[in-house]
């Protein structure tokens, strides 16, 4: 029944605020960018947070204080479907636009809100679209917009952080702007590990310290998933050992 009626929520609460969806198209239409983005973070960070509590998590968020001031691309390690709504309601004050597997830009409702946010779409098995995605990206933050990725391409099956891909520092390296990795775990057992039923339990997010690729070599950006990668599997480590503890 929990389930039920979090999806029934989840769908009720996305029709409800159509009006206010083309109210602030209107305002995008207009050139009113910042008053729109303005409104749109606070909506959909607050419909976000709602989501996540009436899932049951409690939710623990420590080293927002080293999020940098201005455009960055967020990194982090992908646990599971509640990942999202953990980035859009915590990650901040602001609700950063993600790059998304393209599946995500078929559901209807979503992808309105979604690219409202300018988020970008990624088909991973199209070499070419994938580029062409990434550069959207990468303008988008070239604007004045964070971008938040998870490096791994996918949710992993095990818990366990996977190989970080290249293609997601891309964006950064266009733009020489910081890298933040950041860390999210128990996302998965709200619903993926217990058969796609959702049940409540802790969920963190910590945000590691920014990396900065202002005077970055060819080399150090080579090098640069395997380190973010490393210290999000790290710091992954360190929280499930204090959470035993």
């Amino acid at each position: 029944m929990h389930t039920i009626l979090w999806f029934v929520y989840f769908w009720l609460y996305l029709i409800a605020v159509l009006p206010f969806y083309w109210y602030l198209r209107r305002l995008e239409k207009r050139g009113e960018q910042a008053r729109c983005d303005a409104l749109l973070h606070r909506t959909v960070g607050r419909w976000a947070r709602r989501l996540i509590r009436a899932a049951g998590a409690k939710v623990t968020v420590d080293g927002l204080e080293k999020m940098p001031a201005g455009p960055a691309v967020y990194v982090a390690n992908h646990q599971g479907y509640f990942d999202i709504p953990m980035v859009l309601g915590y990650l901040g004050d602001d609700t950063k636009p993600l790059v998304a597997k393209k599946q995500i830009d078929r559901i209807p409702l979503i992808r309105r809100w979604m690219r409202l946010l300018h988020c970008v779409f990624i088909d991973r098995d199209n070499p070419r679209r994938a580029v062409a995605a990434l550069n959207e990206a990468a303008d988008w933050v070239a604007k004045g917009y964070s971008m938040v990725i998870f490096p791994e391409g996918t949710r992993s099956k095990t818990g366990e952080v996977a190989e970080f891909k290249s293609g997601a520092f891309k964006i950064a390296q266009k733009n020489k702007v910081p890298v933040v990795p950041f860390v999210l775990d128990g996302t998965a057992e709200l619903m993926e590990r217990n058969g796609y039923w959702i049940h409540g339990g802790p969920v963190r997010m910590r945000v590691l310290d920014p990396i900065d690729t202002g005077s970055y070599t060819k080399e150090d950006w080579r090098a640069l998933p395997a380190l973010c990668e490393e210290r999000v599997r790290q710091a992954l480590a360190e929280m499930r050992a204090e959470r035993q503890s």
